[in-house]
């Protein structure tokens, strides 16, 4: 590809990510959700558990052909910044809006991104090419080594290291899935999508790069099923096997994105993800700030009861004529498509919130 070329694919793959976010994060009732809308609840996989992944991966690509295209320019300022406002977002998300310090949850999606991308940014700047793969070995091999055979919830040493370091400061009170020894092999993810950017702007072969893309997925999706028969795939811990397994999803969407949107030019169905993937950070943000509002928003019922105005448009607008379950699922495409919107009229003006 040639240098400053837009891969148009990674803004489609960008956005189907955080729509799906989106989409699993806004159930209209936590009590009622279809299987393959929730995370696994330890070991093993769902549709769900892949898309934190894919973002960080997409991170990954991102940083490939952005620092291609600014390879004069002084990067460590930029890197630290942009790390400092995705970590401190992600914070003032989880105080979002009572504030409250001293029970403040520390780890948190952006706060995972914002350490992946400057960790990853900052070896793929100061190391050579052969100690990156020399890193990506280590951060697997050596998450494998340390935690060893305890995998329980509470027992594993992800959850003893940041009960230690962050008592007080988690998700749970015992352990958090954004952890901070569970971060190490995220960096991982992270690494492997940078590769996958390499790989795309190399050549002129579009059919070549995409093949490629394929092959090394399947790889990866191999090696970790494989892997995962000593260390099983979890979200919850960051497993090796799951950021091979992971990345190996990755890789096969974005080689069939690549080759179908930048190799056939086959665009025309493209639009809504578009919308969605020039402003993702901002939708996400936004979409979970107006969640918390509604949750937090409490309306009197009729028998002078109260409930909050997100149970209530969930409630009435949905349950209320289409069931629980099914209502719960058409609250959050319902979610999913207002904030299309909100972002459409974004894209239509050209404006695009990077962070």
């Amino acid at each position: 590809m040639r240098t400053g070329e837009r891969l148009l694919s990674l803004d489609v793959f960008r956005g189907v990510t955080i729509a799906s976010m989106i989409l699993v994060n806004n159930p209209g009732s936590w009590s009622h959700v279809y299987p393959p809308l929730l995370h696994a609840e330890w070991h093993g996989w769902t549709p769900t558990d892949l898309i934190f992944p894919f973002f960080l991966f997409i991170v990954g690509v991102a940083m490939s052909f952005s620092f291609a295209l600014r390879a004069n320019e002084p990067r460590l300022r930029k890197i630290l910044v942009r790390s400092l406002i995705l970590f401190g977002l992600g914070l003032f998300m989880a105080a979002y809006p009572r504030f409250d310090l001293a029970h403040l949850r520390i780890p948190g999606v952006l706060q995972r991104i914002a350490v992946c991308y400057l960790a990853a940014s900052l070896l793929v700047v100061h190391v050579s090419r052969k100690a990156l793969y020399g890193a990506l070995a280590l951060l697997l091999l050596g998450y494998f080594l340390l935690l060893g055979s305890d995998l329980t919830p509470e027992g594993n040493l992800a959850a003893r290291v940041d009960r230690f370091l962050l008592g007080g400061h988690l998700w749970k009170a015992t352990w958090d899935p954004e952890g901070l020894l569970s971060t190490l092999p995220a960096i991982a993810t992270t690494f492997l999508g940078y590769l996958a950017g390499e790989r795309l702007r190399v050549g002129d072969d579009g059919h070549e790069r995409a093949a490629t893309l394929f092959t090394a997925g399947w790889a990866l999706l191999l090696g970790g099923l494989l892997w995962s028969i000593w260390f099983p795939i979890n979200k919850n811990l960051w497993t090796s096997s799951y950021v091979l397994f992971t990345a190996g999803a990755a890789l096969q969407f974005l080689g069939f994105l690549y080759w179908v949107v930048d190799v056939k030019k086959w665009r025309g169905w493209t639009y809504p993800a578009l919308v969605f993937g020039r402003n993702a950070i901002a939708v996400f943000a936004l979409s979970g700030l107006v969640a918390k509002s509604l949750i937090l928003y409490k309306v009197e019922r009729r028998d002078g009861s109260l409930a909050s105005l997100y149970q209530l448009l969930y409630e009435n607008a949905f349950a209320s004529w289409a069931g629980p379950l099914r209502g719960s699922l058409l609250f959050a495409l319902a979610t999913v498509f207002f904030w299309w919107l909100m972002m459409l009229a974004l894209y239509r003006r050209r404006i695009y919130i990077a962070v």
